[in-house]
């Protein structure tokens, strides 16, 4: 019986957080949903509003004897501004914040130690301010936000442009 494992991650907008993990083997599906709040099946207008206590979130079904969770947080890292807790690039507010939600102890202090390598490597001159958390429940996203940039390519690009994700992405990120 195959061993399926999650990983959840808060990376501002959800639509940019599906594509580059969707790409790798052994990532057996990644799906836009909302995580950390207080209200029981939360809207996209809900969580929008800032009232509900959610973050946008990614949660990834993975395969660990294909793809480690290792992995997948070097991947996360690489697709946020790790110095901005009050949001991502154009989006700002709680909703948006960056987060790494961790689902058992081991992802806990894959995390951790990830935070601080990153933290001392010198990539960044201000402080690491992605939050750790435990994972708390995840409801799925409505239908169209769901691989966006699959469905709505041509917005889905110019939306990764205009924001400002993809220049920072490329500045300190691309080797």
């Amino acid at each position: 019986m195959q061993q399926y494992e999650q990983a959840t991650f808060a990376g501002g907008c959800f639509w940019c957080m599906v594509k580059p993990f969707d790409k790798y083997e052994g990532v057996i599906n990644v799906v836009s949903g909302y995580t950390g709040g207080h209200v029981i099946n939360p809207t996209y207008q809900q969580v929008c509003s800032g009232t509900t206590g959610h973050t946008e979130a990614v949660q990834i079904t993975f395969d660990p004897k294909v793809i480690s969770y290792k992995k997948l947080l070097e991947i996360f890292w690489q697709q946020i501004d790790p110095t901005d807790s009050q949001g991502q690039f154009a989006d700002r507010g709680n909703s948006y914040r960056p987060a790494i939600f961790y689902h058992n102890e081991f992802q806990h202090k894959l995390a951790l130690a990830s935070k601080q390598a990153l933290q001392e490597s010198g990539c960044f001159d201000k402080p690491i301010k992605v939050a750790i958390e435990p994972a708390t429940t995840f409801y799925l996203a409505e239908d169209e936000h769901q691989n966006y940039y699959i469905k709505h390519p041509q917005h889905y690009n110019r939306y990764y442009q205009l924001s400002g994700r993809s220049k920072f992405l490329a500045q300190h990120w691309q080797k």
